[in-house]
């Protein structure tokens, strides 16, 4: 849609594990040290509604039919980007997001099997047509995963087997080719600073494009 803000928009996707959260927290601290203010959030969740639909979704106690699962990842984008993204790009600050609209097409199109131009509309619907100023896809390969999930309990997607979690990969792969435009892919297995020196490259050239 036509740009109607002034922030930054900027998207931490990839498999589960993947090193979002880590990079988010770094990008974080490199935002405040060039005086920008940062809203750092996440989906599922950002808002208590959200939030709540997060527990639901992730909860390894539940049994979520595939199309149940996908109409509440959506209804919680749609509470999400209304009541907290879309006023704070208007404000001016930069948002920093751990998981979007790629998620559902990697998780729900090609692990679940759903077809990608539903979802792209639902998409649409739930975020009035917002799109990321820039989406970085952190890459990871399977033993990765196993590594790293040893560490804390697995929720319910977590614990999908490891068929759906290469389909999820590979989604994100192919997902990264179609939108290389906006889209950064990166090599989530490399050393945090080498990660973090590429993204720091790209966002600053999307600030300075911005003049912000």
């Amino acid at each position: 849609m036509p740009r109607k803000y002034k922030g930054v928009f900027i998207v931490l996707e990839g498999p589960d594990k993947s090193g979002k959260s880590t990079q988010a927290q770094t990008l974080g601290k490199y935002f405040h040290s060039l005086g920008r203010e940062v809203v750092w959030t996440r989906e599922p969740g950002g808002t208590p509604f959200a939030e709540a639909i997060r527990a639901l979704l992730l909860n390894p106690l539940h049994t979520v039919s595939p199309i149940a699962e996908l109409l509440l990842y959506e209804a919680s984008r749609a509470q999400h980007v209304q009541e907290k993204i879309l006023p704070a790009l208007k404000a001016g600050k930069i948002v920093l997001c751990e998981r979007f609209t790629m998620s559902s097409l990697a998780y729900q199109g090609y692990g679940r099997g759903f077809s990608i131009s539903v979802i792209e509309k639902l998409n649409r619907i739930a975020t009035q047509g917002l799109e990321p100023d820039l989406t970085v896809i952190f890459d990871i390969p399977e033993k990765y995963f196993v590594e790293r999930c040893r560490k804390k309990a697995a929720d319910r997607l977590e614990l999908e087997p490891a068929q759906f979690r290469e389909r999820v990969r590979r989604g994100y792969r192919e997902l990264g080719k179609k939108h290389s435009g906006a889209v950064l892919l990166v090599d989530g297995k490399k050393p945090l600073s080498a990660v973090q020196s590429r993204i720091r490259r790209e966002i600053d050239r999307l600030l300075r494009k911005d003049c912000l």
